[in-house]
């Protein structure tokens, strides 16, 4: 007989709170709604009524309609529902692409919904200005409600998931090597990390306004800054503009983007010695510098461009997009060489710290790596040494190294994998790599097929669904979406 059936998940108390986030979801649907009724779109008002309608009906029949016999949240509990709140909050929120007819087919609309809450920025809308302004304002949404977390917020606005499984649901979103604990109560700290993410994203809007950008682009690009999504209002992105003062607000923001939260906490508080002895901090800014300078000197060499002011913009920002997974773009560096290409490549797969907005590895773990792999070299020599990781002067323990190896290992086999299947729809290989990276990454900046001479929107339907599905495990980090399909999960303990 299988064991299978012996779990002990509790599904009810996992289906309920799913209503509860669907109805947050609701509420955040009423913003574009303002937006479409400020604009006069009428069929994106009507789009987004039913939308708010379905969603928050859905919302209220979990939430007040299951009854579960037990309110406690557990580690599994925590796990399952984070990793299928992503999943729902995607179907129900591509309601508004379907209803206003900027798709008409589901899987383009889920696509792009994913594509959003994970921050990835991989489009398959070819034109954005004919969209209407409150979905786009919707599109950008997504992008900043998915960038602090979805469960993250909502352990900010129902205190009482504190006691009921908080730890658990904050250990499944906010993921990293370790995690901070900087009040006792989990909400605390939840809406400690909200209120920095709101208040970043309030100050650069004002800064973008009092650019060029009129008030609806700003606040769309500040939500797509500050989550490094990357998400643009126009077709050719921040070019629009043609300001190198936009460029440098959106490049010191990315930057801050790629910054754990803990250290802006740190700093808000006036904690300055645990920045400036930061090590991981100190690797994100020192890649980022030496990067920059690299495609600085690339661009002379080459010619681009006229000025070393213009280069020094150009290179900082493609680096910090990159890096920071943001995925804006200024030039087609693919017709410019492959070391652009290559250069950017690998600063997706780095990606900045743990604990920040940004996605790829994370530059901690990249650390821990290659101090362990040091050690290996060391212990070659001197076979009976005993040598421990240390990062910012403390010991990393063994599980942690072993965790940080087994991560790289299957981040490294899901790009091979779903490069290989992206093959099988007659993609090129380095274009199917660079795209399965960039999925994994979240950071939506392709290459060939993908990139600024195609479209995403070519892909063929089946690949669009699995790179849906890369984004999450990868905006998760690997093991609060692959757990769930591991044996052990579903054994009882």
């Amino acid at each position: 007989m299988s064991r299978l059936a012996n779990q002990n998940i509790n599904f009810a108390i996992v289906l309920r709170m799913q209503g509860w986030l669907l109805l947050i979801e609701a509420a955040f649907m009423l913003l574009p709604l303002a937006v479409s009724w400020w604009f006069g779109e009428s069929t994106a008002m009507q789009a987004f009524i039913y939308s708010t309608l379905i969603t928050a009906g859905a919302g209220a029949g979990m939430a007040f309609g299951i009854k579960p016999r037990s309110k406690s949240m557990h580690k599994r509990e925590g796990l399952m529902l984070t990793a299928i709140i992503w999943v729902f909050f995607s179907l129900f929120g591509m309601l508004p692409y379907l209803l206003s007819y900027t798709f008409n087919n589901v899987t383009d609309a889920f696509f792009e919904t994913m594509a959003g809450f994970t921050t990835t920025g991989s489009s398959v809308i070819r034109y954005v200005e004919e969209i209407p302004r409150g979905v786009l304002f919707w599109r950008a949404m997504t992008q900043w409600i998915g960038g602090m977390g979805i469960i993250l917020f909502t352990l900010a606005v129902i205190p009482m998931l504190n006691q009921k499984g908080g730890i658990a649901l904050f250990n499944a979103e906010v993921t990293g090597i370790t995690h901070e604990r900087f009040r006792p109560r989990v909400s605390q700290t939840a809406k400690d990390l909200w209120l920095i993410y709101i208040g970043l994203t309030a100050l650069l809007t004002v800064l973008l306004f009092l650019g060029p950008m009129d008030w609806f682009d700003a606040v769309c690009h500040a939500m797509t800054t500050t989550s490094t999504g990357g998400y643009s209002t126009k077709n050719i992105g921040l070019d629009y503009w043609h300001s190198s003062y936009v460029f440098m607000m959106v490049i010191i923001f990315m930057f801050i983007g790629g910054i754990s939260f803990s250290l802006i906490i740190a700093v808000g508080r006036g904690n300055f010695k645990r920045v400036t002895k930061n090590n991981t901090l100190r690797w994100y800014c020192m890649t980022t510098l030496i990067t920059t300078v690299a495609i600085m000197g690339y661009m002379a060499y080459m010619g681009f461009l006229d000025t070393n002011s213009d280069r020094f913009i150009y290179s900082a920002f493609d680096t910090l997009s990159a890096i920071t997974s943001t995925g804006f773009s200024t030039f087609d560096y693919e017709d410019s060489g492959e070391f652009v290409t290559v250069v950017l490549m690998v600063m997706m797969f780095f990606g900045g710290m743990a604990g920040s907005t940004s996605g790829g590895a994370k530059m901690d773990r990249l650390i821990v790596l290659l101090k362990n792999t040091a050690n290996e070299f060391y212990r070659v020599l001197h076979t009976n040494s005993v040598r421990a990781v240390h990062v910012d002067g403390k010991p990393v323990p063994n599980q942690v190294v072993n965790k940080v190896n087994t991560f790289f290992t299957i981040y490294i086999l899901i790009i091979m994998v779903v490069a290989l299947y992206l093959t099988f729809y007659g993609i090129p290989v380095f274009d199917a790599m660079y795209t399965s990276m960039s999925a994994i990454s979240n950071v939506g900046i392709g290459h060939g097929v993908t990139g600024a001479n195609g479209s995403w929107v070519s892909l063929h339907p089946g690949a669009k669904w699995v790179l849906a599905f890369e984004m999450m495990v990868g905006r998760l980090e690997l093991f609060t979406v692959l757990v769930v399909f591991t044996r052990s999960f579903w054994k009882k303990d």
